[in-house]
């Protein structure tokens, strides 16, 4: 049974900087791939970013192309997601996904196994 925990949320001022980590175990990590999402109050969780086994393939949304960067580290079983130049509209729980296989997926059906989040407040 794999396990996704999210660490690195928390309050953090517009323009400002923030990284979140999954830690993943009870999986051969290194064979699948993964994904960020995110969920605001009264919206649709969305896909946020998404990498293939190997991080050769990313994948970012247009709203957070250029300013976000996903990456893993395989030998680590961890995923990163760096935030730069926040806005307030990036404020939501941050979600971090594993897919059903190695390939880069970034759609909500595409994913077996969740973490359970970790909030991002960006301030104006």
């Amino acid at each position: 049974q794999a396990q996704l925990v999210e660490s690195g949320g928390g309050l953090v001022q517009a323009g400002g900087s923030l990284r979140l980590s999954c830690a993943a175990s009870g999986r051969t990590f290194s064979r699948y791939g993964m994904a960020w999402f995110r969920q605001a109050p009264g919206k649709e969780r969305e896909s946020v970013a998404a990498i293939n086994w190997n991080g050769v393939r990313t994948y970012y949304a247009d709203s957070v192309k250029g300013r976000f960067t996903i990456s893993r580290d395989n030998a680590k079983n961890t995923m990163y997601l760096q935030m730069n130049s926040v806005k307030p509209e990036d404020t939501a729980v941050y979600y971090c996904a594993s897919a059903t296989d190695g390939s880069l997926w970034s759609t909500v059906g595409a994913m077996d196994y969740w973490g359970k989040g970790t909030l991002v407040t960006v301030s104006s």
